[in-house]
C-alpha cells in the first residue's frame, strides 16, 4: 500500500490539493517523511504490546483496520493537512502490521531456517515495490485516481480475509502430533551447555557472578530466569542489534530517496508521466528476487560477509549515477543498469541483516534462558527493526529533496554511496556477532 501512490502523489497533489508545481517536491518529501515518522514512534509500542498479546491475529486485524481508515482519508482528502495526516495513520497501521507479521514469522521457523525465511520476507518485499508503484502508476494513467484507492482497499480486504483464516502456531499444536509441533521450534537443546564466546558485558552470570572459562572460552550456566531489564532495552544494548539497525536504517534511507526524488527526476530528464515513474522501479527492486538464495547463504555463512559486500559495492553504482543526465535510449538503458546495480547491492544488505532481529533473541536465550520471559522478545525485536526502517524512510526522503533542491542529482546519488561505503564498518565489526570473537555457535 506503501508504493501504490508513490508515482501518483507528485502529479495528485499538484491538481487536487492546490499545490504549486515548484513546491511538489517539498510536499512529496513531508507525506513520505510523516509515514516514517509514525512507523518509528509505533514500531517499539507495537512491539511491546504484541510481545504482551496473548494471540498475533487481533493486533494484525486491528493494523489492518487502521490502514482502511486512513487510506479512506488520503482518496477523499483535498487538502495537504488531510493528506498528511492519512499518511502518517498509514505510517501507524503499518507498524503493526510489520511488526506482528514478522514476529509471528519468527515465532513459527527454526532458527537455522530464518535467512531464508527473511529472504522471503524481502522477496514479499521487493515483490510490493516493484508492483505497487508499476500499478499505481498505469492504473493512475488508465482510469484515474480513484481506481488507484478502489485497487487499494481490494488488497485490504483481502488481507483481513486472510488474516481471519489464520491458524497460529499455538492453536494448531492442538491438533497436530508432537513430533510435528516441534518440528520447527528453534533448537534449544543442550544449548546451556554450549561453549559461547562473550563480550565483557555478557560475561555476567545470573547473579552477577562470572562464569567459568575454559581455555578462553565461557561455559554457559543455566541462567535463573527474566532480567530485570525490559526486553526491548536488553536488546538495544546489544553491538550486534545496533548494528543490524544502522545498516537497515541506511536501506531505508536509499529507497526513500529514490521514492522521493527518482519520480521527479525521469519526468525533468525523459519527460515520463506517472506510468514511466512507475516502470522505472522494476530496474531497482527486480534484483531482490534473489532475497531466498541470499537467505540460503546467510544460514550456512553467516551475515557479515555478505551484508559488507553488498555494501562495498552499492557505492560505484550511486556515483555512476551522475552520468545520467539528458534524454537518449542509451541513457536510458544506463539509468536501468544502475538501478539494477543498486538493487542487487541491497538485496545483498536487507536479507542478512533482517536475520539478525531474530537470531540476537535466540543468542540471549541460549545464554540466558528465559531472560526476555515467557513470550519471548521477537515482537519487540522487530519493533526495533521497524524502528530502524522507519528513521530511514523518514531521513531518506528529506536528505534526498533537500540535496537534489541545493546541490542537484548528482550530489545527492553520490552522498547516498558514501553513506552505504562507511556502513561497512559496524556490519563488519559486529554482524553475526563481535568479529573480535570466535563464531557464536546458534
Amino acid at each position: 500500500m506503501y508504493g501504490v501512490i508513490v508515482p501518483v502523489i507528485p502529479f495528485a497533489i499538484q491538481y487536487r490539493a492546490g499545490v504549486p508545481a515548484d513546491s511538489v517536491q517539498r510536499w512529496v518529501s513531508v507525506l513520505l517523511a510523516v509515514y516514517g515518522a509514525a512507523l518509528l514512534v509505533g514500531a517499539p509500542i507495537c512491539g511491546v504490546l504484541a510481545d504482551r498479546s496473548t494471540s498475533r491475529r487481533g493486533p494484525l486485524l486491528c493494523g489492518l483496520a487502521v490502514l482502511a481508515g486512513s487510506t479512506v482519508m488520503l482518496c477523499l482528502g483535498r487538502s495537504i493537512a488531510l493528506l498528511v495526516v492519512g499518511r502518517m495513520l498509514q505510517g501507524g497501521s503499518a507498524s503493526v502490521v510489520w511488526v506482528v507479521g514478522l514476529a509471528l514469522m519468527s515465532d513459527s521457523v527454526g532458527e537455522n531456517e530464518a535467512g531464508k525465511a527473511m529472504g522471503y520476507v524481502t522477496l514479499s518485499y521487493s515483490l510490493g515495490i516493484l508492483v505497487a508503484p508499476l500499478l499505481g502508476g498505469v492504473v493512475y494513467a488508465r482510469a484515474g485516481y480513484y481506481a488507484v484507492f478502489g485497487m487499494i482497499f481490494a488488497v485490504i480486504g483481502l488481507d483481513i480475509i486472510l488474516r481471519l483464516l489464520l491458524i497460529e502456531k499455538k492453536i494448531a499444536s492442538k491438533w497436530l502430533p508432537a513430533e510435528a509441533v516441534t518440528e520447527g521450534v528453534r533448537a534449544k537443546e543442550d544449548d546451556s551447555e554450549k561453549n559461547i564466546p562473550l563480550t565483557d558485558i555478557e560475561r555476567t552470570g545470573p547473579g552477577g557472578q562470572i562464569a567459568d572459562q575454559n581455555d578462553g572460552r565461557i561455559q554457559i550456566a543455566p541462567a535463573s530466569g527474566k532480567s530485570k531489564l525490559p526486553p526491548i532495552i536488553l536488546l538495544l544494548k546489544s553491538k550486534r542489534m545496533l548494528a543490524a539497525f544502522w545498516g537497515n536504517l541506511v536501506m531505508a534511507a536509499v529507497y526513500g530517496g529514490f521514492d522521493t526524488t527518482l519520480p521527479l527526476y525521469v519526468n525533468k530528464v525523459f519527460g515520463w508521466d506517472s506510468l514511466g515513474a512507475g516502470l522505472i522501479f522494476l530496474a531497482l527492486v527486480t534484483p531482490s528476487f534473489a532475497g531466498p538464495v541470499i537467505g540460503h547463504f546467510t544460514d550456512k555463512y553467516g551475515p557479515r560477509w555478505i551484508a559488507a559486500t553488498g555494501l562495498v559495492l552499492a557505492l560505484p553504482f550511486f556515483v555512476l549515477l551522475r552520468l545520467v543526465d539528458h534524454d537518449s535510449v542509451r541513457q536510458i538503458v544506463l539509468l536501468c543498469a544502475l538501478l539494477a546495480g543498486i538493487g542487487g547491492s541491497s538485496a545483498l544488505v536487507m536479507t542478512p541483516l533482517m536475520t539478525e532481529f531474530s537470531s540476537v533473541c535466540d543468542a540471549k536465550e541460549r545464554k540466558q534462558p528465559g531472560v526476555f520471559g515467557p513470550r519471548g522478545a521477537y515482537a519487540q525485536s522487530y519493533g526495533i527493526f521497524n524502528m530502524a526502517w522507519a528513521a530511514g524512510s523518514l531521513i531518506g526522503p528529506l536528505w534526498a529533496a533537500g540535496v537534489v533542491q541545493t546541490a542537484g542529482w548528482k550530489t545527492m546519488a553520490w552522498t547516498l554511496g558514501l553513506l552505504c561505503a562507511v556502513s561497512v564498518v559496524p556490519v563488519v565489526l559486529y554482524s553475526g556477532g563481535q568479529i573480535t570473537k570466535r563464531k557464536e555457535q546458534s
